[in-house]
């Protein structure tokens, strides 16, 4: 411990959060990227009933989260006490809804917040688009013009911090239980995995994402029982901390370094370095104004409804769900109804429609 307080020491305790984000971050983006992990691919697959190789990603990265976070919790290596979204009150309605939003914005923009970014950093100029707009979008519900009607919604419906919001403790479980409930996701990703003879690096890069988050977790918690100023303890986001980086930018200079101000560029910088190394770099724009459209709508959705839900498809999804968060667990459930519907009602109807005649 005295090392690392002299770490801490000699860097200052903001550069230390940003470094140990930016580390983290760019573990994630790498093995993101190698696995194609993706929240709106895994959905896709189910909705269509050709559940496979992006299904195995996720649940792999998923069950690995919740697996890693669980038995730090049983060691003592980790605890939640001070986790906001376990301690503090939390809003139901804003789940339901915000994570409905998310769903559908997630397959009209064909990927995630943090998928977004893993392709931006390939040279995606679709994903830079609407990456942008999520971040704008994001700033707005947070602060900005649409914070009233964030607000609002997440009033309909709230509950206590505490039990109220942890799974683990209201249902009896408790960590064994929630290490049990990882380890047969585990099973079940692997038996996919198994079925559809992924390639190694599938496995590899979706184990080390769900990995990765779990090691945020980990180290914001060290940070907090370590630094003078209060540190929050958190795991990855996308969410908020786009907003963040965000303004980051446009702001004067001078605004203090967090974990999230470094864990944003470290996942870009992290998936470009697997992409480069893969020889995958390649500029890819829009193919019309259609499609220009579909991709901002999509940006504007997931930015509101994840704000509105208090996190992403990984904020919510994985690192929210593997401290078993009720309000996550929504989240995650209506992101999943949310894209399943739009998959049918816009992709799969497109896809169906008869081609329109038209005279010669």
């Amino acid at each position: 411990m005295d090392n690392s307080v002299d770490l801490i020491d000699w860097l200052g305790e903001d550069l230390s959060l940003a470094l140990g984000g930016l580390v983290i971050g760019a573990l994630f983006g790498f093995f993101a990227q190698r696995s194609r992990f993706c929240l709106r691919a895994a959905v896709v697959e189910v909705a269509r009933a050709q559940a496979g190789a992006k299904l195995s990603v996720w649940l792999l990265a998923f069950s690995s989260a919740l697996i890693l976070t669980q038995t730090m919790i049983l060691l003592g290596a980790f605890d939640t006490a001070n986790v906001r979204q376990l301690s503090s009150p939390g809003s139901v309605s804003g789940s339901l809804i915000g994570g409905l939003l998310f769903g559908i914005g997630m397959v009209l923009a064909r990927g995630c917040s943090s998928r977004l970014l893993v392709l931006a950093a390939n040279g995606n100029l679709r994903a830079l688009l609407s990456g942008l707009i999520f971040a704008v979008t994001a700033q707005a519900s947070m602060s900005g013009v649409l914070s009233p009607w964030r607000e609002a919604l997440g009033r309909l419906w709230t509950i206590d911090g505490g039990s109220a919001r942890d799974l683990l403790a209201s249902t009896g479980i408790g960590n064994r239980g929630g290490l049990l409930f990882g380890l047969l996701w585990l099973a079940a990703g692997a038996w996919f995995a198994w079925r559809r003879r992924i390639r190694a690096w599938n496995w590899v890069g979706a184990i080390g994402a769900g990995l990765s988050v779990a090691c945020a977790w980990w180290f914001t918690y060290r940070m907090s029982a370590l630094v003078f100023q209060p540190a929050a303890v958190q795991s990855m986001s996308f969410t908020g901390p786009s907003a963040d980086v965000l303004m980051l930018v446009l702001s004067p200079p001078g605004q203090p370094l967090n974990f999230d101000l470094g864990m944003v560029p470290g996942v870009f910088l992290g998936s470009f370095i697997a992409a480069l190394l893969a020889r995958e770099l390649k500029l890819e724009g829009f193919e019309g104004g259609r499609s220009m459209r579909r991709y901002i709508v999509g940006a504007v959705l997931m930015g509101f409804g994840g704000m509105l839900a208090g996190g992403c498809a990984v904020g919510a999804g994985v690192s929210g769900a593997a401290v078993f968060a009720v309000t996550a667990w929504i989240t995650l459930a209506a992101m999943w109804v949310g894209a399943s519907l739009t998959d049918w009602l816009v992709d799969r109807s497109a896809a169906n429609a008869p081609a329109t005649l038209t005279a010669p």
